[in-house]
């Protein structure tokens, strides 16, 4: 409640406030006892009784059934992540991996399903809604809630993809808007080097770290900024597309070499190994890796570089080179690792997002956890230029060329 001014005489405030302070102590914990929650939430345990049962009646939050104690138990009470759940969508050129979480955040059930080649943006589309309701529908009781695509591109603050190589019949898609109707809840769109960096700072390599930069290399290589525990997106989206820059040669040969390898693991292994050639091939891979990551570094100064997609199966073997070069590069040379949220990094950035709206919305008390009978508005745009500049597609198509 710190920051929050209350109105006197207005007890509709108060009860507001004391729901949202039982709830907030309650969410991602175990079970609770009321004197545990009044102490966590700064509030009298009478107080605590009445928002408790405002609370179970509302459908926010249970009694746990006690366990095997001497005397009287304590009652125990839970936030129900049950009442309501999520989708992360990740969106590749050739398929899409989706995964079902709750409200806490624990994954209920993951689906990858392979895409056609060359399909039509409502091929494409419909591929994807069609993916997410098979899986919705192994689930019949889930009530879901919010859903955020990943799409390799420039996505802008309300959702639309502004430029997506990978999928060229993308550019210009509301996205958001298309996807929030497809099962009646928000939906949300995000660039996946984004995503993957919510994943690394909720659950993976960069806990704990508000300043980091997010590299993602799979079949292309992306890059994300967290500042300040934030998500920096720039001014429309286009913050991190560092890979634009020909110069620096990330979609050049020394890069290209190993993303375009069958099993890149087993030329990670060879070169844990000793072998010469794979050795080479990691060497020539991590100097041009951090040559671009060095400029964003020595621009934003952060603690840490995070390296994941399917690069990271390297682990130490790329991040003790990629070490060395940016010491040699940087003037306060940042701490590299690898991540080890394999290939659902992306995805599991998508559940964060959805999470933090239904966060943010959670504590709107007027009706219970049920589902919307009618589709939720879309989410408030972010603020946009009123005269948006065209981007410069040909630092993109010409970048190829620039570096062979």
């Amino acid at each position: 409640m710190k920051g929050q001014a209350l109105v006197g005489g207005d007890p509709a405030v108060l009860r507001r406030l004391n729901l949202e302070a039982v709830l907030r102590a309650l969410r991602g914990r175990e079970p609770m006892t009321t004197s545990q929650i009044s102490k966590a939430a700064s509030l009298s345990r009478q107080t605590v009784d009445q928002v408790l049962d405002d609370l179970a009646r509302l459908g926010w939050v249970e009694e746990v059934a006690p366990g095997k104690s001497i005397g009287r138990p304590a009652r125990r009470h839970r936030f129900r992540a049950d009442a309501g759940h999520v989708l992360g969508i990740d969106v590749g050129a050739h398929s899409v991996l989706l995964l079902l979480a709750d409200l806490d955040g624990r994954l209920i059930d993951t689906r990858r399903a392979a895409l056609a080649a060359g399909p039509t943006r409502e091929e494409r589309l419909a591929a994807i809604r069609d993916a997410a309701a098979g899986l919705l529908a192994e689930h019949p009781a889930a009530r879901l809630r919010a859903l955020c695509v990943g799409v390799p591109g420039i996505v802008d603050g309300t959702g639309r993809v502004r430029l997506s190589t990978p999928l060229p019949e993308w550019d210009d898609l509301h996205l958001a808007e298309e996807a929030s109707g497809w099962f009646d809840c928000p939906a949300f769109a995000e660039n996946d080097a984004n995503l993957a960096a919510l994943a690394e700072h909720w659950r993976g390599a960069a806990q704990g770290t508000d300043d980091f930069i997010q590299l993602l290399t799979g079949h292309r290589t992306g890059a994300a900024l967290v500042l300040g525990g934030r998500l920096h997106r720039g001014r429309t989206g286009a913050a991190g597309e560092i890979a634009g820059l020909a110069i620096l040669g990330w979609d050049g040969s020394d890069l290209a070499d190993l993303r375009g390898e069958a099993d890149t693991a087993q030329v990670f292994a060879a070169a844990a190994d000793g072998d010469p050639a794979a050795l080479d091939r990691v060497e020539r891979f991590a100097r041009t890796y951090a040559q671009g990551t060095a400029a964003m570094v020595l621009t934003v100064n952060p603690d840490l570089v995070v390296i994941s997609g399917g690069i990271s199966v390297a682990g130490e073997i790329l991040a003790v080179p990629m070490r060395r070069h940016l010491g040699r590069l940087c003037l306060d040379a940042p701490e590299v690792r690898a991540s080890q949220l394999g290939a659902e990094t992306v995805a599991l950035g998508a559940v964060r997002l959805a999470l933090d709206h239904v966060d943010r919305n959670l504590f709107d008390f007027r009706s219970a956890p049920e589902p919307r009978p009618a589709a939720a508005p879309a989410p408030a745009p972010a603020p946009v230029p009123a005269v948006e500049r065209p981007l410069n597609q040909d630092v993109f198509e010409l970048r190829t060329t620039a570096t062979t």
